[in-house]
């Protein structure tokens, strides 16, 4: 909202108080003052001029030679290239020395070999934008009424002496909509009387029902329609202060009797629409609910299709206008008319909402209607712009209105005791410290022992409760004025839960092992939904899904994960490690809501390493993804809890997949997406893994405990076995690390042989143990013990034969 300060002074008396006061005052009670524009700033120098002569330049076509007198000692010579410059016309002119928008100073010149002493003005080059010229002048200079004063100052008389605040306004404050509902605002904050328009008009002897009648048919989004009829009206140009107050407030000017429902709207708040009464088409205005397919051309000059949920104000006919959104073409006041109807309307904000969204319209009538209009002044609106239209464009208002009400809103009453008030604030006000604040407000109040019983007028639709009236005196009490107090009790540190730091480590660990986080979305397609996962059940569907490939809630992450993949791939990214953290939605048999599991996912393909100067490449394999999640593993606690098991799943490699097992229980996969996939996907050689976060963050993990470092050497032994070609090398490990005692640390394998030189259904497998005692140095006798018990396990327990 756009408040212009000299306009506001004609409601509230504002001596001693300049605008940037005001702004900073204004923004302390509540509501933002986002800026204070100075409209003049920058501009010195422009006074009212009279052409006294014109003519044609005589070395341009398009320039003329013009007498200005600007009320010094004599006319000056001007060029100006206007068009529409002529003899007679009061014209803004800046003088020589003058500064205009920009710092752009006039000085003597010569155009074309004629002297200029100063600038005819237009109202684009002092600053006002185009969009708010009315379309006489905009594409020439401004002409000045006849009655201005030669040698006045031109921005005085344009309104550019003014300052505007810009009011940042919440949607429940459509009260300050309105020039009278910022002068209830200031007026309580200033402890100031609020003046209001005085309404004083003649009425004919015809009566307005002998011209119109009115049929409200949607009377629930309709319930207050009031319609005026003026006669005689001459269409011209509105006043000169009328037309300023307008640009300030940011609308263009058009004629006497559009710009007159233009000010009363910015002036109550309250929309008013004008329709030329000889071209309406009939005597009776009808507001109903569109017939589908309906069409109405607005005044834009737009064809539109209105649907059955939109309100129309029609002739009994057809459609004239879009109720509180637009008038139509078919009934616009133009520079022939002579009888208009004034239309003061109660709308309901849903049905203009409804239909300033469908039709893209945003208009200053619909945001008002939508917010909220005081159904008290729809009336007095009508009434001031009947008396503005008979004084202005020399109207005769017919006797009485024509309406229909079924409108009931009544005051809100509250009650609320002064110790509530100032227990929520922490203040202690007295009994008429706060009866002074409703009372500024403008609130009805009375007082009984404390206990305050509050009537808001219907301009306040804001206040409802209790706890708006505790607002309202916390605001005008000041916050500044309410005492700071520091909060009692306990302080207990912020920190985080054991599983948010689990989170948060693995997330660290896995960007530390290269992978980069993916964030893709919950929803997916149907045939997708239970794609690779861990818990198969039905997937979830939405009530109503954005579209079929976002219709389901996902059971796994890895199809999301695979299709980022996809899509770098695409665009020449070939090698990728991504992962995710984030929910799958499990359904729960007779409940309505899926259990929501927290899953770790991750795809990688492509180069693991490239180091082009020694010529090395390492691609992705199934041991680069087991690794990563080792690392995992390891940060979490949970490496000697982990197991790994062959297994075949859909949708993976069958050799070169492994359920991950913790504590004995299936938790997720590792492995190569199968082929057929990666073909269908259009990708390379792609390795995958899902694990239950859930189910690892949950997990008990002792305590770390830290050993010294050995002093004593370690020794080491290899060992080969021939064993069958099925058995599973950590099966072997398993049973080497048990039977090795507590001088075995470490077992890993090295190697694996199946070759020419193997019987069939042979393979051998290489391991090497190291032994060593954190107490003393080991003989060859004490690890020859240990690694004898070794062998003798593995050839009791897995038919291991020492390779010769």
């Amino acid at each position: 909202m756009f408040v212009s300060y000299k306009w506001l002074q004609d409601y509230v008396d504002l001596s001693g108080m300049t605008a940037t006061t005001l702004s900073d005052k204004i923004t302390k009670s509540g509501i933002e003052v986002e800026g204070v524009e100075k409209k003049s700033e920058g501009l010195k120098g422009v006074v009212i001029g009279h052409v006294l002569e014109r003519e044609q330049h005589p070395n341009a076509d398009k320039l003329n030679k013009c007498l200005v007198d600007v009320g010094g000692e004599s006319p000056v010579q001007i060029i100006c290239g206007a068009p529409n410059v002529d003899k007679g016309q009061k014209v803004a002119v800046a003088t020589v020395g003058a500064v205009l928008p920009g710092n752009f100073k006039i000085k003597k010149a010569k155009l074309r070999g004629e002297e200029s002493n100063g600038m005819i003005c237009s109202l684009q080059e002092l600053g006002i934008e185009s969009r708010l010229i009315s379309k006489d002048y905009a594409t020439g200079i401004f002409v000045f009424p006849n009655d201005v004063e030669v040698g006045q100052d031109a921005l005085s008389v344009l309104g550019l002496d003014d300052e505007v605040l810009e009011l940042g306004l919440t949607p429940n404050r459509s009260d300050c909509l309105s020039m009278l509902g910022v002068a209830y605002e200031v007026g309580a904050i200033l402890g100031r009387e609020v003046k209001w328009p005085e309404i004083n008009k003649e009425e004919s002897a015809e009566k307005a029902s002998d011209f119109i009648q009115v049929n409200v048919e949607a009377s629930e989004d309709n319930p207050l329609y009031v319609a005026k009829v003026i006669k005689d009206v001459k269409i011209a140009p509105s006043p000169l202060w009328m037309q300023t107050r307008l640009m300030a407030a940011g609308i263009r000017p058009h004629n006497n009797v559009v710009d007159i429902t233009n000010y009363i709207l910015l002036e109550y708040g309250q929309p008013l629409h004008a329709f030329d009464y000889d071209r309406l088409g009939s005597k009776e205005l009808v507001i109903r609910k569109a017939h589908e397919a309906e069409k109405i051309t607005t005044l834009d000059d737009v064809e539109r299709e209105l649907a059955s949920d939109h309100l129309v104000i029609t002739n009994g006919t057809e459609p004239v206008a879009i109720a509180g959104v637009m008038g139509g073409a078919n009934s616009e006041v133009q520079d022939d008319t002579t009888t208009v109807i004034i239309e003061a309307a109660y709308f309901a904000g849903t049905v203009v909402r409804k239909a300033s969204k469908d039709h893209a319209l945003r208009s200053e009538s619909s945001a008002r209607f939508e917010k909220g209009v005081d159904p008290n002044r729809v009336r007095e609106a009508g009434e001031r712009a009947a008396q503005l239209i008979s004084q202005y464009a020399g109207g005769t208002v017919l006797e009485g209105s024509v309406e229909v009400d079924t409108l009931t809103i009544e005051p809100a009453v509250i009650s609320i005791t002064l110790e509530k008030i100032n227990k929520l604030l922490g203040t202690s006000m007295t009994v008429s410290e706060v009866e002074s604040i409703f009372t500024r407000l403008q609130f009805g109040v009375s007082v009984d022992n404390e206990t305050f019983t509050v009537t808001v007028p219907t301009r306040r639709g804001d206040i409802t409760i209790e706890a708006d009236l505790v607002e309202e005196a916390a605001r005008m009490y000041g916050y500044d004025n309410i005492p700071t107090t520091l909060p009692t009790g306990t302080v207990t540190p912020g920190h985080l839960t054991d599983y948010q730091q689990k989170r948060r480590k693995a997330r660290r660990t896995l960007e530390g092992a290269g992978l980069y986080q993916a964030i893709t979305y919950s929803l997916t397609s149907k045939n997708k939904a239970t794609q690779y996962a861990l818990d198969v059940r039905e997937s979830v569907a939405l009530a109503m899904p954005m579209s079929e490939e976002r219709s389901q809630l996902r059971l796994s992450i890895v199809p999301q994960l695979l299709e980022v993949v996809k899509y770098n791939n695409a665009r020449q990214l070939d090698s990728l490690a991504l992962y995710e953290i984030g929910s799958v939605f499990l359904k729960q048999d007779g409940e309505q809501l899926p259990e929501e599991r927290e899953h770790v996912a991750g795809a990688i393909t492509g180069l693991w390493e490239a180091n082009p100067w020694q010529g090395e490449k390492k691609p992705v394999d199934f041991y680069v993804a087991k690794g990563v999640l080792e690392a995992l593993f390891d940060t979490l606690g949970l490496t000697k809890q982990i197991d790994y098991r062959q297994s075949e799943k859909e949708g993976m490699h069958p050799g070169r997949t492994a359920e991950v097992l913790l504590n004995g229980d299936v938790i997720g996969f590792v492995g190569q997406v199968h082929p057929t996939v990666q073909k269908e996907l259009d990708l390379k050689e792609t390795y995958v893994f899902e694990l239950s976060f859930k189910a690892m963050a949950e997990a008990t993990v002792a305590p770390i405990q830290y050993s010294a470092i050995p002093r004593f050497p370690s020794i080491t032994r290899d060992i080969a076995l021939v064993v069958d070609a099925t058995t599973v090398a950590g099966d072997i490990q398993k049973i080497i690390a048990e039977a090795g005692g507590k001088l075995l640390k470490e077992v890993s394998v090295f190697d694996l042989y199946e070759g020419e030189r193997m019987e069939p259904g042979k393979k051998s497998l290489a391991y090497s143990l190291k032994y060593f005692d954190p107490e003393r140095t080991l003989t060859d006798e004490d690890v020859t013990k240990a690694h004898e018990k070794v062998l003798a396990a593995v050839k009791e327990k897995a038919g291991a034969e020492l390779r010769g």
